[in-house]
């Protein structure tokens, strides 16, 4: 009966973090959709509920009731695996992050590492969807795709292991909880700018969305996919892109803490500062998206091996030197 309740339990929270998140992107969809339509000038979806809210919901439903197309060539196990891997992956990643100093849902020593992993794991959902799909334009898509992420998962890393170093753990509770006194984006502020731009590119983001890049691969390894298999696809992507913008806020914004502790800042509840950063930072992304025109794919490859790693690099024997130096190291 104990192993019943424990297990209500966790399934429980577990629901109660992925619901919102689930929510969220169908939000988010709609606020990229909207900022990128204020840019141009337009309206944006505005017909479906009051400001066009509903809209997301409304695209969800359709895909939901078109019908799934398996092509007749493809290799059909994996082909239908690729979008539940990409989907269950960019969910699982969100149970190490932590939105209070109690709000989390698993609590590991190793949570930088968990999210590292989950999303090097990532790339295979899309090599499944491309080389399953049995046709080169998705084929091609998908090689693209796990070249770029491999590409810049590197330098992410090693901008990691900056912040890594002024904590002195791995934990994300514990990162947050060092940004007392002075967020990390502030001594790394180059740091943080590769940061977003390398995951942006994590992401295939614009101007990073060479593996989608309608003019040339009609739309990259998502192209045989339809119905609710495309709609996955869709939602992996965007939780990933939260992902990333949590991920950018704990690292470098002070992830639940207030900016000033002083009275109106302490009223707001710790979720909601992190809530608040995490939309800061997907405006950014969907301003990037309204205003960068595309890479070329040899410059996105330039870019994150002969300027973002060599950067990082010294940065981290910069870092180093100057927490040694002054004896700033984090004691164990």
């Amino acid at each position: 009966m104990e192993y019943l309740n424990i297990l209500f339990l966790e399934t429980y929270k577990i629901l109660f973090l992925l619901l919102p998140v689930l929510v969220s992107v169908a939000m988010v969809v709609w606020l990229d959709r909207r900022i990128w339509a204020l840019v141009q000038k337009r309206k944006g979806p505005n017909v479906v509920g009051p400001f066009g809210l509903l809209q997301s919901l409304a695209d969800a439903l359709k895909y939901i009731f078109k019908e799934i197309i398996i092509p007749a060539s493809s290799n059909k196990i994996i082909f239908i695996l690729a979008p539940i891997v990409t989907m269950t992956l960019a969910l699982v990643a969100w149970a190490v992050i932590p939105f209070s100093e109690d709000f989390v849902l698993a609590d590991i020593n190793v949570g930088i590492l968990y999210i590292f992993a989950i999303s090097s794991l990532g790339v295979y959902g899309i090599i499944m969807g491309g080389w399953a799909s049995n046709s080169k334009y998705p084929f091609l898509g998908s090689i693209r795709s796990a070249a770029q992420m491999v590409s810049y998962e590197v330098s992410i890393g090693v901008i990691i292991i900056n912040v890594l170093l002024c904590v002195g753990s791995l934990n994300l509770g514990d990162i947050v909880l060092a940004q007392e006194k002075i967020w990390f984006v502030v001594p790394l502020f180059p740091m943080f700018v590769i940061f977003f731009i390398s995951a942006l590119a994590e992401t295939n983001r614009p101007p990073f969305d060479l593996p989608e890049a309608e003019a040339e691969l009609v739309s990259g390894y998502q192209t045989e996919y339809s119905g609710m298999m495309y709609a996955m696809f869709w939602l992996g992507e965007y939780a990933n892109i939260l992902l990333m913008c949590a991920l950018g806020s704990i690292l470098f914004l002070g992830g639940w803490l207030s900016p000033l502790d002083i009275f109106p800042f302490t009223m707001i509840p710790d979720p909601l500062w992190l809530i608040i950063k995490i939309l800061f930072l997907f405006v950014l992304f969907a301003l990037v998206k309204a205003i960068v025109p595309r890479y070329r794919y040899d410059q996105l490859m330039r870019l994150g091996w002969k300027v973002f790693l060599p950067i990082s690099l010294i940065w981290v024997v910069l870092t180093s030197g100057y927490l040694m130096y002054f004896d700033l190291l984090p004691k164990s």
